[in-house]
């Protein structure tokens, strides 16, 4: 072990390797980066609690919203999303993990508390209520909104992604020094791109599809219509995620315009394909969005998972941040908005504005800067 001089504690919330644990993922490298002296751990508060019911939770959450969508956007939608403005108990959550959360801290005695996920920013907020920590906690916001399962009156700083969020939050009583616009943290290998080159008429495009890291939503309809109505001069690279199944079928079919990959763990072979990419078509979660913003390549919505991807979509919609598909004839819809120069130029004037309201220190940096100076 090294002669480590303070930890920071990351949090997200189950092992699926969800939004929640890549930002905690690239936030560590980073900050491992600025300052090797920080010590950083991660731990999921069910796993930890409960042991082995994690993996069983993890399967259940996923077939459920793949089984029963609507059932699950509209329980999402009422428990957390509708009335952000009100405050709300949620004492089952209370019941199941306060004993652990005391536990976990009094164990790992962290110097500050990265909360990727609402539901531990819940528990934090609430013992810090209680005068019973005193640990000074950051909510890292993964999604394009705010809802109220996020712990608010009691952390410390808040990284948001947009200029709307942080209104809400001062909205809520939070002072505006505590807040900061740093966009959903991606790896430090995703590379900025600083200027926008629009692609030529006359070009092939190229059009990566993408299915998140578990490679579910409709992406299996979408293949049909991708064989079915495919226009000349595009290829495309299907992402398959950790859906082993999706690659197989379209490695199978030796379609010489579709390429498949499965996960893709690499950062830098990600950033090259981001580079290569004219345009990307995905599911509105929230780190591919952010990886594509930062990328200023142009991003095409063809399916939403319920809950937060769908209120995702809605307000990357108001943004101008995204196109939404209409789900026939794909590319064909993705073919035209590629050669009308004009749209494209009003959508790079929208990825500027947001880029502009977007703080200049890395979100890594704010997290050492603010160790060192305590």
């Amino acid at each position: 072990m090294g002669n480590y001089e303070k930890t920071v504690l990351f949090l997200p919330f189950l092992q699926i390797p969800s939004g929640h644990h890549q930002v905690a993922n690239a936030l560590i490298d980073s900050i491992e980066r600025v300052n090797p002296a920080l010590k950083c751990e991660k731990k999921d508060i069910l796993a930890y609690g409960y042991g082995k019911v994690e993996k069983f939770i993890s399967k259940f959450y996923i077939n459920w919203i793949a089984s029963f969508p609507t059932v699950y956007n509209l329980i999402y939608q009422n428990t957390v999303y509708k009335e952000p403005q009100k405050e709300k108990r949620y004492r089952a959550y209370e019941f199941l993990f306060l004993r652990f959360m005391k536990k976990l801290i009094a164990e790992t005695d962290p110097d500050v508390i990265v909360c990727t996920h609402s539901l531990p920013s819940y528990m934090l907020n609430y013992l810090k209520q209680k005068a019973e920590i005193k640990t000074p906690i950051i909510n890292v916001y993964t999604d394009y909104f705010i809802h109220q399962l996020w712990g608010i009156d009691c952390i410390d700083q808040h990284f948001v992604p947009t200029a709307e969020m942080k209104e809400l939050l001062m909205e809520k009583g939070v002072r505006e020094e505590q807040i900061f616009i740093t966009g959903i943290p991606v790896h430090n290998k995703i590379t900025k791109l600083t200027a926008t080159k629009l692609p030529s008429c006359n070009q092939t495009f190229t059009v990566v599809v993408s299915g998140g890291n578990l490679g579910i939503g409709a992406i299996e309809e979408l293949l049909e219509d991708l064989i079915n109505h495919y226009p000349n001069k595009l290829k495309l690279i299907v992402l398959c995620g950790k859906n082993k199944e999706l690659y197989k079928k379209i490695s199978s079919l030796k379609i010489d315009y579709i390429e498949a990959y499965p996960f893709i763990a690499n950062m830098e072979k990600m950033n090259q394909l981001y580079d290569e990419m004219d345009a990307i078509i995905t599911k509105p979660g929230g780190v591919t969005i952010s990886e594509c913003i930062y990328k200023r390549k142009p991003i095409f919505i063809y399916h939403a998972l319920p809950g937060q991807e769908q209120i995702n979509l809605e307000h990357l919609k108001e943004y101008g941040l995204v196109f939404h598909l209409k789900k026939k004839r794909v590319l064909d819809q993705v073919f035209s908005i590629l050669k009308e120069e004009k749209l494209l130029q009003k959508y790079q004037y929208q990825i500027e504005k947001y880029h502009s309201e977007i703080c200049s220190t890395e979100p890594a940096q704010l997290i050492a800067q603010w160790l060192e100076s305590r």
